[in-house]
């Protein structure tokens, strides 16, 4: 039993960071456009928020569970998914807009798409509870949590809210309705406890790979940030003054303000 119930718990850890993609709809309740250098910062934010989390927090984790080369071969395998999943999904060209009209086969497709980007960080959180109920941690709700947990799922959910936004932007184009684009937000979100708790029961039943699963993780995060994050954010700022490169690199700087000093509580 205390293992089913630390899975829920890790589930629901995963799925608050699933809920807090809506949170990147909420500004179309308000206003009926987001600017791009409001995006392009976003953006920013959210890629020192990952790479902040991935150095700060899984790569020093693993160092104290294992050995470089050991982080090292796990980052190599998160990369490898990342482009494989892309070479296997990605020729299908799924734009967001097609969403509100789409059949079921095309549902699975975009859940495949979205699996790509939102399952390594769910892999993330998974791995970060790796120690859950051992002592040292914070008490949240009676379990005993990992102090990274609690700095991941806070990182992986401020990273969702610019996925929000994101993927709220062209819905919001074809006049679908606020509340809609709240859930395919989400949905866009929901490999994330998945993954979480996939990763969870890996590494509590093969604690030996606990180093490469840290390794995989941030490998993984830091790859997406490199090719899909800042790619993302110049493309959008690329009518902006100095093509938004100011706002991206400020976004940046204070992403990694945010959760540097959380990394070191």
């Amino acid at each position: 039993m205390p293992l089913l119930e630390n899975l829920v718990f890790v589930f629901v850890a995963g799925f608050i960071t699933a809920l807090a993609t809506g949170l990147g709809a909420l500004p179309f309740f308000f206003f009926d456009d987001i600017s791009d250098r409001y995006n392009v910062v976003l953006w920013g934010v959210s890629s020192g928020i990952m790479l902040s989390a991935s150095t700060f927090g899984l790569i020093d984790e693993g160092l104290a569970e294992g050995t470089p080369l050991e982080i090292g071969i796990g980052m190599v395998a998160g990369v490898a998914l990342v482009v494989v999943a892309h070479d296997v999904l990605m020729d299908a060209e799924i734009d967001p807009r097609q969403y509100e009209e789409a059949d079921f086969k095309k549902l699975v497709l975009i859940l495949g798409v979205l699996t790509v980007h939102s399952f390594p960080e769910g892999i993330a959180v998974g791995v970060s509870f790796a120690d859950l109920g051992l002592e040292g941690g914070a008490e949240v709700l009676g379990f005993t949590v990992p102090l990274l947990a609690v700095f991941m799922t806070i990182a992986i959910s401020i990273h969702n809210i610019p996925e929000g936004t994101a993927i709220s932007i062209p819905l919001q184009s074809m006049n679908v309705s606020e509340w809609k684009m709240v859930w395919w937000a989400v949905f866009s979100s929901l490999p994330q406890p998945l993954g979480a708790v996939i990763a969870f029961g890996f590494v509590s039943y093969a604690r030996e790979f606990l180093p490469y699963g840290f390794g995989f993780a941030a490998g993984a995060m830091i790859y997406l940030v490199l090719t899909e994050f800042i790619p993302e954010a110049l493309d959008i700022g690329a009518r902006l003054p100095s093509g938004g490169k100011p706002e991206l690199a400020g976004g940046i700087v204070v992403g990694v303000l945010v959760m540097v000093p959380l990394a070191f509580i």
